[in-house]
C-alpha cells in the first residue's frame, strides 16, 4: 500500500480502556507508521449530532488528542487536526449534496437503525433524528474526498459510508468534470473484543475496563480484582477461560506466549501471581504514555496549537480540492 494516501477518522468519546487500545488504536497506529501519506482527524462535528454539552465536547477532543500523541502518533509524519478547523470541509459538503440523491441518504444504515429503533417503540419514525445524522454521509465523504483519499481502513459496520463516499465522487465527476478519486476501504480485522475485569466484554458502560491511562496504583487494584475461578496454585487452568490469559496475550511477544501457557496448564502459576504479571506487562505498556497523556491535558493550549498546525497542512490539499471542484461546477475557484 506504499505511496497511497490513508485517511482515519476518530470520534472524540473520551479517554479510551485497554479494549479500544487493541482493538482500534495500535492497529491504527501501526499502519499510519506505515504509509507515505496519512491523515488522522478528530471527528468533532460528527460527534455533536449527539452530544450537545459545549464543555464535554471541548474536553472530549483534547482527550482523544492527548491519547493518540501519548500513544505515539507522529504529527510530523501523520496530519492530525480537528474536522472542525478545515473549513473547506463544509463546503465541500455542500456540493456534494447538489448532486446527491435524497434515496441514497433514506439508505444510511444509521438513519434506517434511528427509524427502525422508533418505531418500534411507537414513535414517530423521524422523531429526535436531526439533520446532522440525516446527512452523516455527506459530511463523512467531504472528509474523505477532499485529501483525495486511496484507502480508508474500516470495520464491517462502516463499509457503507466508503461506497456512499465513491458513489458521491462518481455523480459529482459525471456530472461535471473528474476532480475525486474513488476511494476505496481496507476491511479492519476484527478488533480483540477484550473481557473486562467481570468477564463480560469490556466496555465503560458495565464499568468493568481498565482505562489506558490511570494511576499505577489504581490500575494494580483494578487487575487484582478480576474475577477467577476457585483453582488452587498447583492445579491445571485452562488458559482459554482466563480472563488474566486474555488479556495478557495481547502484550506480550509471540515468544513469551508459549511458556506462559504451560504455567497455566500445568499449574505452575496462580491466579495471584498471574495478575501480578499481568499487572506488569500493562505498567510497560502504559506507563510512560500515561505520563505523556497526563503532561498533554496539562497544556490544551499545546494541543490546540499541534492540531492548528494540522490543519494548516490538511488545508492545503482541501483548498486544492475545493477549488477544482468549485470551478468545474461554474464558481469562481480560490484564490
Amino acid at each position: 500500500m506504499s505511496g497511497k494516501t490513508i485517511l482515519t477518522g476518530v470520534k472524540p468519546t473520551g479517554a479510551p480502556h485497554i479494549g479500544n487500545y487493541i482493538g482500534a488504536i495500535r492497529p491504527a497506529l501501526r499502519l499510519a507508521a506505515a504509509q507515505q501519506k496519512s491523515y488522522l482527524f478528530i471527528a468533532d462535528y460528527h460527534a455533536l449530532n449527539a452530544v450537545h454539552d459545549p464543555k464535554a465536547l471541548r474536553e472530549d477532543s483534547y482527550q482523544v488528542a492527548a491519547c493518540w500523541l501519548a500513544l505515539g502518533l507522529d504529527p510530523q509524519k501523520t496530519v492530525f487536526y480537528r474536522q472542525s478547523d478545515v473549513p473547506e470541509i463544509f463546503e465541500l459538503a455542500t456540493l456534494l449534496a447538489a448532486v446527491t440523491p435524497k434515496g441514497l441518504m433514506d439508505r444510511a444504515h444509521s438513519y434506517k437503525a434511528a427509524v427502525d429503533k422508533n418505531r418500534e417503540a411507537g414513535r414517530d419514525p423521524d422523531a429526535d433524528i436531526n439533520m446532522g445524522l440525516y446527512t452523516y454521509p455527506l459530511l463523512m465523504a467531504a472528509d474523505i474526498l477532499m485529501a483525495q483519499t486511496d484507502i480508508v481502513p474500516v470495520g464491517k459496520d462502516q463499509v457503507q459510508h466508503i461506497e456512499f463516499a465513491r458513489d458521491m465522487a462518481g455523480y459529482f465527476n459525471n456530472t461535471f468534470k473528474p476532480v475525486f478519486k474513488l476511494p476505496g476501504y481496507q476491511l479492519e480485522k476484527e478488533g480483540a473484543l477484550l473481557p473486562g475485569i467481570d468477564g463480560r466484554k469490556m466496555s465503560k458502560s458495565y464499568n468493568n475496563h481498565i482505562p489506558v491511562f490511570m494511576d499505577s496504583n489504581a490500575r494494580q487494584k483494578l487487575v487484582m480484582k478480576i474475577v477467577t475461578d476457585s483453582k488452587r496454585p498447583e492445579e491445571p487452568k485452562n488458559p482459554d477461560e482466563s480472563i488474566i490469559f486474555q488479556i495478557y496475550t495481547h502484550f506480550i511477544a509471540a515468544e513469551e506466549l508459549q511458556s506462559a501457557r504451560r504455567l497455566f496448564e500445568e499449574g505452575k502459576i496462580g491466579y495471584g501471581d498471574a495478575k501480578k504479571n499481568l499487572f506488569i506487562v500493562l505498567e510497560r505498556e502504559f506507563e510512560k504514555p500515561t505520563q505523556i497523556y497526563t503532561e498533554y491535558m496539562a497544556k490544551p493550549a499545546l494541543l490546540d496549537e499541534l492540531l492548528a498546525a494540522g490543519a494548516e497542512k490538511a488545508r492545503q490539499i482541501a483548498r486544492q480540492t475545493l477549488s477544482r471542484a468549485r470551478e468545474v461546477t461554474g464558481l469562481k475557484p480560490l484564490r
